[in-house]
């Protein structure tokens, strides 16, 4: 082949290339017109697919390309969001529980009638008497019987606490019910509402 014919088969490649390149564009718009009907197919599913099988699909679909990042700001409004959200959802559970609670007339009648605390409920402690040797004051062991939270083996514990005991009628023995109440002395944050249990 001369220089001549090269140059000439040259300048015909360009040309036949251009007169392929609409050809081959009119099929890519003819494509989209009908995958124009799929959608439709796909708005009225015939049965509803798993969450797990959706999951699945999705994953499948996607293209792998990670997501933009997203600046420090988008992401604590985010964040601030999902506390809003959670907070709405509490507030909404505490709310029936509350109705619940007042309505439950069987809730009300297992309460001990005793003073209630500024901040709610006074606690309620039961205990055994060791020691009643001071004058209106009992020391009063409390036992704890609760599982581990790693191993679920039952840990028991005690704690004694002082109680006012106004008419000095709780011996050493004695199983007692003890409410909270304002400071009575430099030990002293119970006091005895009833005997429950008489030594023997």
């Amino acid at each position: 082949m001369t220089e001549s014919e090269d140059k000439t088969t040259d300048e015909q490649a360009p040309e036949a290339a251009e007169e392929t390149a609409p050809e081959a564009d009119a099929p890519e718009e003819q494509a989209p017109a009908e995958a124009a009907p799929a959608p439709e197919a796909d708005a009225q599913p015939a049965e509803r697919v798993p969450p797990k099988q959706a999951r699945k699909l999705r994953r499948s679909q996607h293209s792998g390309e990670a997501a933009p990042p997203r600046s420090a700001e988008e992401r604590a409004a985010d964040r601030a969001e999902v506390r809003r959200r959670k907070a709405r959802h509490r507030t909404a559970y505490r709310a029936k529980l509350r109705e619940r609670r007042s309505s439950s007339p069987a809730a009300v009648a297992e309460t001990p009638a005793v003073e209630s605390a500024p901040g709610g409920r006074a606690k309620v402690r039961r205990g055994i008497v060791v020691s009643d040797r001071a004058d209106k004051t009992i020391t009063v062991r409390i036992d704890t019987a609760r599982p581990h939270r790693t191993y679920g083996k039952i840990v028991r514990t005690s704690s004694t606490i002082h109680a006012h005991d106004e008419s000095n009628e709780a011996g050493v023995g004695d199983t007692v019910r003890l409410v909270e109440t304002r400071p009575l002395s430099r030990t002293k944050r119970w006091r005895l509402v009833e005997v429950l249990e008489r030594a023997r």
